[in-house]
């Protein structure tokens, strides 16, 4: 168990981390796709419910 918390440890340090800049622009990108893709499936959902509604 020591020997694979070691090995993990070495590999974490060969890690490429995003700097503060990159860090901040891959945030907006996600939240503005997570917010996107809410309002297009709440719309999706709106007009699915509207057409069963005028069966």
């Amino acid at each position: 168990m020591f020997k694979f918390l070691k090995n993990v440890s070495k590999e974490m340090r060969k890690v490429s981390w995003p700097k503060g800049k990159e860090l901040t622009n891959y945030t907006v990108i996600v939240l503005a796709s997570v917010i996107f893709m809410a309002i297009f499936f709440m719309i999706v959902d709106q007009l699915i419910s509207l057409g069963l509604n005028l069966l």
